[in-house]
């Protein structure tokens, strides 16, 4: 007959010194939310970067570390917690480790998923070693029990510990971690340091353990020469499998994972993508070369913004492959745009291999363009071009009607405001979008390509608004001319049975993931 378990309902003798149970509960519960944000790196070029996709990542750290916490305080009742510390540290090392090589493999496999594979590979990125982690504070916590009268003390500071780490970490890793280091460094450097941790941990406890009463529980914190060497080895094996992991980025930018890829039917053609969406096209050596659809729209629209040749101020939000600042650079000399970019990574990215040349006529800031827009003098530009996306969703922020009115203020009331949405059946987002602009816009039209209001599959829209009358059969010539058939326009009364009861988005209520029905 098994002998019973020790009873440990009374505390243990030897606390934990305070200030290394507080930097146990800090480091571990920082490491938790390092994970978390890094973890919607490594999700978003195969599911996106979406609502859906945060709220995966926050979801299913959140169970991690519900389960982990419960997990770890029952076991703190039933066993001594001393050799279970290092033994945890050890274990979330390996696992956060091996999260790179697993989420990249498994990632190919469930790439372009919905709510499913979000989950699936939110998963595969967070849950084991956030579990792990959050399972040191319950064991730390009951090593610290010596009082029971002092109980409330004790839960109660270590609870605010984890909490500052928790901060700190997701302000370090915002700030500066995440605009400074790749993903897999951030994810290899916190391995390492977590395996030194429960290593240098795992022998303080073996060196300053009393001699244990029961006699039949395990040495204390006793991480032999072998368990280092094991660490070791999982971590090459770990780095190698991340090394041969398909990688789906060749530039990992603040907000996005960036490839740029020669195009072998067109020499000079470069194609943009962004979390593996197809994001911009451009000709190196042809900048008026608009090869998407819906460039050929906006190109189409911007042509007629003004007489032909004559120079034009543009306000470009988003830039992308900076595909529509060139093109205006090269069909209007004299042309000048200035782009509002929060990625600065891409801005860079574009000087490098884009072909896209600041200077006096072409200048890039920054920026939020919400925050930027509101800097411009009043008529201050003749072309707004809205082109901005976290991965296929327009920021909710700069789809609201307190946007729209920024951008009619900035504009001349000769101007044209033009916008490029995407959009799924069924089309609700479109709608609204439509709705939001004309609460603003008194003229406004579409343009989509044949069949998108009726098709089962997404489709682009470019939305044109104006102060004035558009020119529309001007923008029919240009549009036959440079997108042939493919093209249908709507205005008028037609128009307004598209949009129909869709009611504008606000800064109070803009749900545009919901709205908009991925595939």
């Amino acid at each position: 007959m098994d002998s019973p378990p020790p009873d440990l309902t009374e505390a243990p003798t030897a606390p934990l010194r305070p200030g290394l149970a507080a930097a146990l509960v800090f480091i571990s519960s920082g490491a938790v939310l390092v994970l978390e944000i890094v973890a919607l790196r490594l999700v978003g070029p195969y599911v996106g970067v979406t609502l859906q996709t945060n709220s995966a990542v926050i979801g299913v750290a959140l169970a991690a570390i519900a389960y982990g916490t419960w997990i770890g305080g029952r076991i703190a009742d039933r066993r001594d917690p001393r050799p279970l510390l290092p033994a945890a540290l050890v274990l979330a090392a390996i696992t956060t480790a091996i999260t790179l090589p697993l989420v990249r493999y498994a990632g190919e496999l469930l790439r372009g998923s919905a709510v499913v594979g979000i989950l699936l590979l939110t998963m595969v990125a967070v849950v084991l070693p956030a579990a792990l982690l959050s399972a040191v504070t319950p064991l730390v916590i009951k090593l610290q029990l010596g009082d029971l009268r002092r109980t409330g003390e004790v839960v109660g500071k270590l609870s605010s510990i984890g909490t500052l780490g928790a901060i700190t970490a997701t302000l370090g890793t915002g700030f500066f971690l995440v605009a400074t280091l790749p993903s897999s460094v951030i994810l290899v450097g916190l391995a390492v340091l977590l395996g030194l941790c429960g290593i240098v941990l795992g022998v303080h406890l073996h060196r300053t353990r009393p001699p244990d009463p029961v006699g039949d529980a395990p040495a204390g914190g006793r991480l032999s020469a072998g368990t280092g060497a094991a660490v070791a080895v999982v971590g090459l094996i770990a780095a190698g499998l991340a090394v041969i992991a398909p990688n789906p980025c060749d530039v990992e930018t603040e907000y996005h994972c960036a490839t740029v890829q020669a195009d072998p039917d067109r020499d000079g053609g470069r194609l943009l993508l962004l979390n593996s969406a197809r994001h911009s096209y451009v000709d190196l050596g042809d900048p008026t070369h608009l090869e998407f659809a819906y460039t050929k729209w906006l190109g189409a629209a911007a042509d007629v913004a003004k007489p032909p040749g004559e120079p034009l101020e543009a306000l470009h939000i988003g830039g992308g492959g900076f595909t529509m600042p060139r093109y205006l650079g090269a069909t209007r000399p004299g042309a000048s745009s200035t782009v509002f970019e929060i990625d600065g990574g891409l801005v860079d990215l574009g000087v490098r291999e884009l072909d896209v040349q600041l200077g006096p006529d072409l200048s890039a800031v920054v920026g939020d363009a919400r925050v930027l827009v509101t800097g411009l003098p009043t008529d201050s530009v003749d072309l707004v071009i809205g082109d901005a996306f976290g991965h296929l969703v327009v920021p909710w922020h700069l789809a609201t009607r307190e946007m729209v009115v920024e951008i009619r203020r900035v504009t001349r009331p000769d101007g044209i405001y033009l916008q490029n949405v995407i959009d799924y059946p069924p089309l609700r987002f479109v709608q609204a979008q439509l709705a939001t602009v004309a609460a603003e816009f008194p003229e406004v039209a579409l343009v989509t390509r044949p069949g998108a209001l009726t098709l089962a599959t997404g489709s682009n829209f470019v939305i044109l608004a104006a102060e004035r009358p558009l020119p529309l059969d001007e923008v029919k010539a240009r549009l036959t001319t440079t997108a042939g058939a493919d093209f249908i326009l709507l205005s008028g009364d037609d128009l307004s049975a598209f949009i129909a009861d869709a009611e504008p988005l606000t800064d109070d209520y803009a749900p545009v993931d919901q709205l908009l029905v991925a595939p």
